[in-house]
């Protein structure tokens, strides 16, 4: 039997979708607003999902406190307050949608939680428009 322990967080960062090798006019077509050469922003809100059994001697799925200090370093200090597409490596070449972020977070979070445990991630870009990411 398992159990999902969640910790949310936060961070503002601003983006642009758009290919280079597009026009201008291409880009918009695909990608609307979210093509602003001037990018744009969003208050993403994020919850992580740590899987796994409760351990019988702690009472916990994971320490809260280290899930808390990881989603710290590999994400709210990375992204919070951003462009993503020009200050943070991994969108260097890789559209900043909210799928791809969820991902890129999801990998960053894998590298530093032991395998035993399943990771979620969703994250909202706008109180609306949201995905969850559970890994390839």
């Amino acid at each position: 039997m398992s159990t999902t322990l969640y910790r949310k967080a936060h961070f503002n960062a601003a983006h642009r979708l758009f290919l280079p090798q597009w026009s201008d006019e291409k880009n918009a077509e695909v990608f609307g607003k979210c093509s602003n050469p001037n990018y744009h922003g969003h208050n993403y809100e994020l919850e992580v999902g740590i899987t796994g059994s409760i351990d019988p001697i702690t009472g916990f799925v994971m320490d809260v406190a280290e899930l808390k200090s990881i989603i710290k370093t590999e994400v709210e200090d990375p992204f919070d307050h951003k462009n993503l597409n020009l200050e943070v490596p991994e969108f260097a070449e890789l559209i900043p949608t909210v799928e791809n972020i969820a991902k890129v977070i999801w990998n960053k979070l894998r590298g530093q939680i032991d395998m035993q445990y399943d990771i979620i991630v969703k994250l909202y870009e706008t109180p609306r428009n949201y995905v969850i990411y559970t890994g390839p």
